[in-house]
């Protein structure tokens, strides 16, 4: 499968310096230490690619933030992270069931994606009352608009940026299984940034 072009393609380890922007990167008072990889995805079908390449590296317990505007491609990225990690059922947004379990079709983790807007300002501690049958130290726990909310409860997680051009077209011709996929090509940047020791220990340069 082609892998997603990434003219802008870097990876870097550094210490966060400024305080989280509103476009989800890690503060500085979050942690000490990130590594940093950024790509340019052209189309959808890259975009899930991307969504796969990630998946490889997860493991159970980790915790992936998403951040993107309306349509700017995290539903298409989890689509692709869920069929990285071979879990059962096509994932959609999390809009109107504030999470969904995908289970594992094989022996890795399940798949938990998660609308944190709605959890409110408990963030996903309000998952306790959701009944979710699944272990989430057990699982990859996928987090729409997470930022903000989530981030305390794990020192080791990774931030998943989409963004798109300033002046980019936000219409696509989309279907009604996937209202962010479509075949008008629409640049997104997609940086990743892997926040504590354990994402000092994989190589994010896979990404590209």
């Amino acid at each position: 499968m082609e892998a997603p072009q990434s003219s802008a393609a870097q990876s870097s380890a550094a210490r966060p310096s400024a305080r989280q922007s509103s476009e989800g990167q890690p503060s500085a008072g979050d942690t000490a230490l990130a590594v940093r990889h950024t790509t340019d995805v052209p189309t959808p079908d890259r975009m899930r690619e991307t969504g796969r390449r990630i998946a490889s590296l997860l493991r159970p317990g980790d915790l992936v933030l998403l951040t993107g505007e309306l349509g700017a491609g995290k539903t298409t990225l989890a689509r692709g992270l869920g069929e990285g990690l071979g879990v059962r059922g096509s994932v959609t947004s999390p809009t109107f069931v504030i999470a969904r379990v995908h289970p594992s079709l094989g022996d890795g983790p399940a798949l938990v994606h998660v609308d944190a807007y709605r959890l409110g300002g408990g963030g996903l501690e309000g998952m306790d009352d959701l009944d979710l049958d699944v272990s989430l130290p057990e699982s990859v726990v996928v987090v729409e608009w997470g930022e903000g909310r989530v981030e305390e409860l794990s020192e080791d997680r990774l931030h998943v940026v989409i963004e798109r051009a300033v002046g980019a077209d936000f219409d696509v011709t989309a279907d009604e299984a996937d209202p962010e996929a479509g075949e008008v090509d629409d640049v997104r940047t997609v940086t990743v940034t892997g926040v504590g020791q354990r994402w000092l220990e994989e190589d994010l340069s896979v990404l590209a």
